[in-house]
């Protein structure tokens, strides 16, 4: 028997207990995992130190340092994420619709757990805690495989969750942290038919690429964010500038940062200088097209397929100055990964023409795409960003961590 054939059969032999569990139960098990993660915050820290020592050695970025590193305001943001999911209404037993039928058949259609989700991530070890919390509310569960980067934070705060919910009664495999980081491994995972019933990758457009080709589980597509802020040609400049700014800077690491800068021709040249002024005090490389390098003058790069085409997940946007809402549409259509797309204006026309013809899972007007996020969203925390079509779109919260089940009650009926 294999290490990945073991995590499957310990998954599902704790999946009736979590999928019967009461709604008690379940936010039991939250409120101690909440709990502990405070009370363990020094342990979880010094873990995410060897792996902050790995990542420095290993040459990683600085922003992808950020996105590993935890410290006491960031486990608490995690530990206030599973409290709001304890005050969050469950879905599991929720009617969504019921009829009666001529012969008298009564069916409801109501809500019941996915199963058994695994879950393939990179870098973050807050998902660890955000992706268990919300596959127990949510009935499921969960095998967690996260990146190698992220592996002694991980396996401390998997630790942790297990011990939490077993004081609450539930069984310790309702939550698997994997410990085998190999590729093997990974690869395994996304074959286990009969164990994992969907599988959610999250993490660079590489690693969901790799997983939705190679799965032969089901698979929720989710997030890689090449996303774009179109400034418009009657924006309010001001405005544009600080969305721009907080969409790329606030936390360039993220799936919801922008990585592309639209500016509409008429504006560009009193636009494309405050908004360089302002991505100075970040250190941000700027590529353009050939009339932003005219703009802007030396320092700019030149921008190809392949910067327009890239998540930089760093302090580097690429720019290009358009001649109308049609052309920097066209371009999103392009180059976007249906994530979150923006546009400043004060044209109500040109704000719902956007809204409208743009494909993406959050399509914002005047505000920052940093709000693509289950917490922003009112949802708890977030599984992830699917940008799929199918099942669920957008911030995955509690609902869509559930599926369908029909009850029909009769009294004799027969076909």
């Amino acid at each position: 028997m294999s290490y990945t054939e073991e995590l499957g059969i310990k998954a599902k032999a704790a999946e009736p207990a979590i999928a019967s569990a009461s709604t008690k139960m379940k936010n039991d098990a939250l409120t101690a995992i909440s709990s502990a993660l405070r009370e363990k915050a020094a342990l979880i820290i010094a873990e995410n130190a060897k792996d902050l020592a790995a990542a420095k050695e290993n040459g990683i970025s600085e922003a992808m340092q950020d996105r590993l590193r935890l410290d006491e305001k960031r486990i608490e943001g995690m530990a206030k994420g599973v409290d709001e999911l304890i005050a969050m209404n469950d879905p599991v037993g929720q009617i969504i619709s019921g009829s009666s039928r001529p012969n008298g058949l009564r069916i409801a259609k109501t809500r019941v757990p996915l199963g058994v989700i695994g879950i393939i991530f990179e870098s973050r070890p807050n998902v660890t805690v955000d992706a268990a919390a919300l596959c127990l509310k949510a009935g499921n569960a969960v095998i967690l495989k996260g990146g190698k980067e992220a592996i002694n934070s991980n396996i401390c705060l998997g630790n942790i969750m297990r011990d939490a919910i077993v004081s609450a009664g539930l069984p310790a495999d309702v939550i698997q942290v994997v410990d085998n980081t190999s590729r093997e491994t990974t690869t395994a995972l996304m074959k286990l038919n009969g164990y994992i019933d969907v599988l959610i990758p999250r993490g660079s457009a590489r690693l969901i690429q790799a997983v939705v080709q190679n799965a032969t589980v089901p698979v929720i597509e989710t997030g890689a964010g090449n996303c774009h802020v179109y400034v418009d040609a009657s924006a309010d400049l001001d405005m544009a500038v600080n969305i721009t700014d907080n969409a790329k800077t606030q936390r360039p690491s993220v799936c919801n940062a922008i990585e592309s800068l639209l500016v509409h021709k008429d504006i560009a040249e009193k636009f494309l200088p405050m908004i360089a002024e302002r991505f100075k005090s970040h250190n941000v490389k700027i590529y353009g097209c050939d009339r932003t390098i005219e703009i802007l003058g030396s320092g700019i790069e030149k921008a190809g397929e392949t910067e327009y085409a890239t998540e930089f997940n760093d302090y580097i946007i690429a720019v290009k100055v358009v001649d109308d809402i049609d052309e920097a549409i066209a371009h999103i259509r392009k180059y976007s990964t249906k994530h979150s797309e923006c546009i400043v204006t004060k044209s109500l026309e040109n704000a719902e023409k956007f809204q409208r013809e743009v494909d993406a899972a959050a399509v914002y007007v005047n505000a920052s795409t940093r709000f693509t996020d289950g917490g922003e969203f009112g949802y708890g925390a977030e599984i992830g960003i699917s940008t799929q079509k199918l099942h669920a779109r957008g911030p995955m919260g509690l609902s869509e961590l559930t599926t369908i089940k029909y009850l029909i009650n009769g009294n004799g009926q027969i076909r």
